[in-house]
């Protein structure tokens, strides 16, 4: 079956589903639901609607611009089938931000939720997605007849980076691209047709639409996709036998195991558990592992130009390795090299380069950005990891947050995870910031568990000093109520690095 998925179009794969299990459930969402025939046939109007009513041509960009739904995932499917480039937005964005995603790919549409249309900039044409007479989804009531694109070289998506540490780029990614990772993500995650997933993470984020949602059509499994991770409804789904996996950063996870209802609730159906996006600290899995002594917990981890998935730790590797984002994928080959390129000896830490037909083509109009991220065949992935001699990858940082204080290199994540086994810190985030003595002097930001001033910065610091060289503890806390992330769920750090650097003095 997964050779099927190799060889096909986005698109392609749900039509494939529809002609072996036409009358399973495919997609619920709210009140309504999708067989697998209804939505192909969905998707083949809506390739019709863009292309011969709205007026579209092969190779436009179209942006979507809305909140989770059954209409966002046909209309990236109905693009796939046209032969339209997608470009998923965070809904979050306004001003600036989203113009500049608009403006880069030159979206031809935009195809937006009625709450959000009235932020899209002056000139760009926009159609409503939903919930509207005339809508997108309104239109498809009734049915029309397209020809569907099959060019797996065609671009199905332009995936535009987090921007974490500068302003997004759009990750070119073909059909082909995206359907080795869909195969990747089947085998490593075990994703099969009697699951029962539920998909509650932004589909406008890779992880949850490619990673999981299109990998589960493609093996005629029965979704639900959710506005948002809200607890009660998880519970509410798990407790009704109509969901038995979840994907979700380890904030999510965190706020799920807090929650009054985690402990009183029968959730013994569930029986998948993937986390990934962000590091989940070690102190936490524990926690979540001795809650749900039965839930096959997998970590996945990559980055949107490579899919995004490349490596999995299963749950049977999980024993004495969890700090390990375990190892590649089907379609991945990956390896740790120094600045030069060369590869590294395991155990020594280095930048992940990756090397797979998943990579994306490039940066969309941003020729320069593309040769700086390829070298020689590979990806610079901008994370700095250790392999060790059974091929598992432990990622240290990202590059560019590894901390230099007094001219030894400190990895923010092992300060982290010792912060984590404090009972009052709820969340932590370490950076560096600039110090005259130290060049970066070793801040933790901490959420404090409880009552404010349950923890103070000296109790802190000198919990870490017991457990950690003296140069890798904190030089200072600071605490906040919240800590800055992106729609996945990665902390932005360089947001901490701004709001707590002090300008330069003034004489």
């Amino acid at each position: 079956m997964t050779t099927a998925v190799r060889h096909n179009t986005v698109d392609g794969l749900v039509r494939d589903s529809a002609r072996r299990v036409p009358g399973h459930p495919a997609v619920r969402y709210g009140g309504r639901s999708w067989t697998y025939a209804e939505l192909d046939a969905a998707v083949t109007t809506g390739a019709a609607v863009l292309r011969q009513r709205y007026g579209l041509d092969r190779g436009d960009r179209v942006a979507t611009f809305a909140h989770n739904s059954d209409a966002y995932l046909l209309a990236f499917l109905a693009c796939a089938r046209a032969g339209l480039t997608h470009v998923p937005v965070n809904q979050n964005l306004m001003g600036g931000d989203l113009a500049h995603i608009l403006d880069d790919c030159t979206s031809a549409l935009v195809l937006a939720d009625p709450d959000l249309a009235g932020r899209i900039p002056e000139g760009y044409p926009v159609r409503l997605l939903r919930d509207a007479p005339g809508s997108f989804l309104a239109e498809l009531a009734e049915p029309l007849a397209f020809e569907p694109d099959r060019d797996q070289d065609g671009v199905a998506q332009l995936l535009y980076t987090s921007g974490t540490t500068a302003l997004p780029k759009g990750a070119v990614m073909t059909h082909r691209a995206l359907a080795h990772e869909y195969e990747s993500a089947i085998e490593a995650l075990d994703l099969a047709e009697e699951d029962r997933p539920v998909h509650a993470l932004p589909l406008y984020h890779s992880a949850q639409m490619h990673v999981f949602l299109l990998p589960y059509l493609a093996v005629g499994a029965e979704n639900t996709i959710l506005d948002a991770p809200v607890a009660e409804q998880v519970f509410d789904l798990v407790e009704a036998g109509r969901a038995d996996s979840l994907f979700a950063p380890p904030t999510v996870w965190i706020a799920l195991a807090n929650h009054p209802g985690f402990g009183r609730r029968e959730l013994g159906a569930l029986r998948k558990a993937y986390y990934g996006a962000s590091v989940m600290p070690v102190p936490v899995l524990e926690r979540l592992r001795a809650r749900l002594p039965g839930l096959a917990f997998y970590n996945c981890f990559g980055q949107s130009e490579i899919g995004p998935l490349a490596t999995v730790l299963g749950p049977r590797e999980h024993e004495g390795r969890m700090e390990s984002c375990g190892r590649p994928v089907r379609h991945v080959e990956a390896k740790v090299v120094d600045e030069g390129g060369a590869e590294v000896a395991p155990g020594t830490a280095g930048e992940v380069v990756y090397r797979s037909p998943q990579l994306c083509l490039g940066y969309w109009n941003d020729p320069q950005a593309t040769a700086r991220a390829f070298r020689d065949g590979w990806f610079r992935s901008g994370d700095l990891a250790v392999r060790d001699d059974e091929g598992y990858f432990t990622v240290v940082d990202r590059v560019k947050d590894v901390i230099n204080s007094g001219g030894v290199l400190v990895a923010s994540r092992q300060v982290e995870d010792v912060l984590y086994t404090h009972p009052a810190v709820a969340e932590a985030a370490v950076v560096g910031l600039p110090d005259e003595r130290w060049i970066e002097a070793v801040t933790a930001v901490v959420v404090p568990r409880g009552e404010a001033g349950a923890v103070t910065e000296a109790e802190l610091m000198a919990y870490a000093r017991e457990r950690l060289a003296h140069f890798k503890a904190p030089k200072r806390v600071l605490f906040v109520d919240a800590l800055p992330r992106n729609a996945s769920g990665k902390i932005l750090k360089r947001t901490l690095r701004d709001r707590f650097t002090q300008p330069p003095a003034t004489h």
